[in-house]
């Protein structure tokens, strides 16, 4: 077994990739030394990190220098607290999936939704709703504040109470969401935000899905089940804060722009707006998976 040490961050771009190489060693029965920052890919920090965390396993392995390894396989920096922790595996064990339910007037809440009627809004591909911070490989990446995209009539928010403690956050985080459009073609955008006290909304983690009926994704009704898997986070969601659900139908530059026709993307020419709904009701319960602690 060759000993690897991977480092990473919650806003680069390449992060599930990595994970996904690490859960293939650990299967290998090669456990590599993980750890995972608050960096985007071109962050400076987590460069540094990375020739000191790569130093300490060369002067242990090659050396015998033991001094500065590590005991722990998983390191993460949680996000929110602003510390590091210590697990021995990733996904850390212990946390549970717990579901954070879509509700009318843009709340989220951990109670299942009652009848009510979906929240629309429109996308428009000529004026594509645009991403603000997250995983970009270009300046403004990262953790950013959500003001401006969230004021725009293409973006859905739902919004839970104030929380009455500390919620730890850490694993891999999954929306399902029940949409239906005007369109065969059209994306879903979703996005997991802290809220503070100020009001000021930090983007967590993210995700989209693709949809594309001729591609045997089907509807009940009109209505698709859409599963988002976001990137994975370590986040804790202070007492006081509140946590927030972005759903959209873009996310341009990050993700390019869905134009609703279907047409091979090199070579479109055609533009066509979708009218969406977000259903949120007994049947079609929307939500975000969130790995919380016990």
């Amino acid at each position: 077994h060759v000993p690897v040490n991977m480092v990473s961050g919650w806003y680069d771009i390449f992060l599930p990739h990595q994970l996904a190489d690490y859960q293939t060693l650990v299967a290998a029965g090669n456990p590599p030394h993980l750890l995972i920052g608050p960096w985007t890919h071109r962050d400076g920090a987590g460069m540094a990190q990375q020739v000191r965390e790569t130093l300490a396993m060369v002067r242990a392995h090659l050396c015998d220098e033991v001094a500065d390894l590590r005991e722990a396989r998983v390191r993460l920096y949680v996000m929110g607290a602003e510390e590091w922790q210590d697990f021995p595996v990733w996904p850390p064990p212990g946390f549970v999936v717990k579901p954070w339910h879509l509700h009318a007037g843009g709340r989220l809440a951990q109670a299942s939704p009652a009848s009510s009627v979906p929240d629309r809004y429109r996308y428009d591909p000529a004026d594509p709703t645009p991403v603000i911070g997250g995983t970009l490989l270009s300046t403004g990446c990262g953790r950013r504040n959500q003001e401006r995209v969230e004021a725009r009539a293409d973006v859905l928010t739902y919004t839970s109470d104030a929380l009455s403690r500390d919620l730890d956050v850490i694993g891999n985080v999954e929306a399902r969401i029940f949409v239906s459009s005007s369109l065969e073609h059209f994306d879903v955008f979703v996005r997991l935000c802290d809220v503070d006290q100020a009001g000021r909304s930090t983007n967590v983690c993210d995700g989209i899905e693709r949809v594309d009926r001729s591609r045997g994704q089907g509807a009940e009704n009109g209505v698709f089940e859409i599963r988002v898997q976001l990137w994975p986070t370590a986040q804790r969601f202070r007492a006081g804060h509140r946590i927030r659900v972005q759903v959209s139908s873009g996310a341009h530059p990050r993700f390019i722009r869905n134009l609703g026709t279907g047409e091979p993307i090199a070579t479109a020419t055609a533009m066509r707006v979708a009218d969406q709904a977000v259903h949120h009701d007994p049947r079609r319960p929307s939500a975000v998976f969130l790995p919380v602690a016990p």
